[in-house]
């Protein structure tokens, strides 16, 4: 046993000379793994960094909230197409109204007016001569700040007071805070900012939303007024979006009072939309209702087929680096055809030959490997310091790196080394 441990151990360090000695020829092997485990560990980084910073996202939503919408990711994701989308009708402020009225399990009702989709307010704030690029402009009740949950960094929100009375107030997102007033440490409570063609008085502002790395894919660009103002100053004017169809930039969001669960409350909702809404018993629902759970499902979809797309691709360039290594090792074989003669002569069998080669080829394919998650590692780090962009390096990415590595080293290093084990020791000494 001692001997057979001591002659694998021989093989291994002469795999590894044969390595160091040619390292033109060892470069050129593994450049095309270096190049695929760099793929890898790069893309990996930037996908699951990206993903843990959309999560952490959906989860700044609450719980519990629950969004009325005529539509949105949960009909995409059922497969409903959309055109019959389209001929849903349209929420309302009164739908809003009649859930406030009728809802016995809800604790708050919001309107959230030009929240996204066609007909959505792209405005600049201004402040003296400071200005913001084009940011959403939300029309929304008082209820608006105790269903997103977000921090303010200075005032308060608007109230029920202001919403009545359609009043000119503001709290702007972190990022036209941080723009206007944040740099000369202005308090902005109190100050007039100009919105499209209005002044508004600043009562507020947002902290950041809370995401991973610190990367919001801009969360942060907006600025709130009661939805009441954005009615007089914008409208509520339905756009077309087809020759047939419209729509119209509303939604409503809705958490239950304590005590009441999310699916009672959900219950609760769908019989009063329902009911406006005219539908019968077999009819299906003609709006979504959409929750935290719901948004984080259709995101596990859409990132495990990008995963899913990352692993193709890099094995595609993994494949190219596996066909480089059989290449240069069937160069190598019969470059060394003498030496085989010679081994064998000597007494070397065909599985010490075999396991030489094989390791030959491990030991490159894992030296790529080292290679490829330093560099994919190095990419990912300066995307982040370049550009604020979430990467995460979880350490089962290494070792898939380093297990994709090995295995093409083995499987495609293979059959030079089945070809140099079957050399005929005499036909190879004889070899020029």
């Amino acid at each position: 046993m001692a001997l057979r441990l001591t002659l694998i151990g021989e093989v291994v360090a002469m795999a590894f000379d044969t390595v160091r000695t040619n390292k033109l020829r060892s470069a050129l092997t593994v450049l095309g793994v270096v190049i695929g485990i760099t793929s890898i560990v790069g893309m990996t980084a930037l996908i699951r960094g990206f993903d843990e910073s959309v999560r952490e996202m959906f989860r700044g939503i609450g719980p519990n909230t629950i969004f009325v919408q005529r539509f949105g990711i949960v009909s995409f994701s059922s497969g409903a197409e959309i055109k019959e989308l389209l001929k849903r009708p349209s929420l309302t402020v009164s739908d809003a109204r009649a859930l406030e009225e009728q809802a016995s399990t809800l604790e708050f009702v919001d309107i959230q007016l030009g929240s996204g989709g066609p007909g959505t307010q792209f405005q600049r704030v201004f402040y003296r001569n400071l200005k913001t690029k084009p940011i959403i402009v939300f029309g929304t009740t008082e209820n608006f700040a105790a269903g997103t949950k977000i921090p303010l960094v200075a005032g308060r929100y608007f109230n029920g007071t202001e919403v009545q009375y359609r009043k000119n107030v503001a709290v702007l997102g972190n990022t036209p805070y941080k723009l206007l007033f944040e740099p000369s440490g202005t308090d902005p409570i109190g100050k007039f900012v100009r919105i499209g063609a209005e002044r508004f008085e600043v009562v507020g502002a947002f902290d950041r939303r809370p995401t991973a790395g610190g990367f919001n894919l801009g969360a942060d660009d907006f600025v709130v007024i009661p939805y009441t103002a954005y009615q007089r100053v914008f409208g509520l004017r339905a756009v077309r979006v087809s020759r047939t169809a419209t729509f119209t930039p509303i939604m409503i969001a809705v958490i239950p009072r304590d005590g009441v669960k999310q699916e009672e409350a959900m219950a609760d909702v769908q019989r009063i939309m329902r009911r406006r809404h005219g539908l019968k018993l077999d009819e299906p629902d003609d709006f979504d209702l959409a929750t935290q759970d719901a948004f984080l499902k259709v995101w596990d979809q859409i990132s495990q087929a990008t995963f899913f797309a990352l692993v193709v691709i890099s094995s595609i360039a993994l494949m190219v680096g596996g066909i480089g290594v059989m290449a240069i090792m069937s160069i190598s074989v019969t470059e060394r055809t003498r030496e085989i003669g010679v081994r064998k002569a000597l007494g070397a069998r065909r599985a010490e030959i075999l396991f030489q080669f094989l390791t030959e080829a491990a030991v490159l394919t894992l030296v790529g490997g080292v290679l490829g998650i330093g560099f994919g590692s190095a990419i990912g780090w300066a995307v982040h310091a370049l550009s604020g962009f979430p990467i995460s390096l979880p350490w089962w990415s290494f070792a898939i790196g380093l297990g994709f590595s090995a295995a093409v080293g083995l499987f495609f290093g293979m059959y030079p080394a089945f070809k140099a084990s079957r050399l005929d020791p005499i036909e190879a000494l004889r070899y020029e």
